[in-house]
């Protein structure tokens, strides 16, 4: 297997672990939400991932980035993580997924 199948895979599998992680006020997962930025894992293993919140006032600011972090730590060839929440782009609802608006009945 080459490097670039192994980090995308280890990335895929750093998503799958996201859409296990839910804002408690919204029954979708942060990935189909469109909270997950990007996904970056480098050859040592090291997961960077950027994601924000649906506002800065967003009553799990303070658990939820550390929620994320924690899952990602036991995903298999991972040493280590840094979760990155930005503000830039804001949020919004147009950066949901399909799943996610066919899920709030907004489809």
């Amino acid at each position: 297997m080459d490097k670039e199948t192994l980090y995308s895979g280890m990335e895929l599998q750093v998503i799958e672990v996201l859409k296990t992680c839910f804002d408690p006020e919204i029954p979708v997962n942060i990935y189909e939400l469109g909270l997950i930025y990007e996904v970056k894992v480098n050859e040592k293993g090291f997961a960077h991932v950027k994601m924000t919140l649906t506002s800065p006032m967003c009553p799990v600011a303070e658990s939820l980035p550390p929620e994320v972090e924690n899952k990602i730590q036991y995903v298999p060839g991972i040493t280590d993580v840094k979760v990155e929440v930005v503000w830039e782009p804001t949020w919004n609802p147009s950066m949901m997924s399909d799943v996610a608006r066919l899920e709030l009945g907004m489809m």
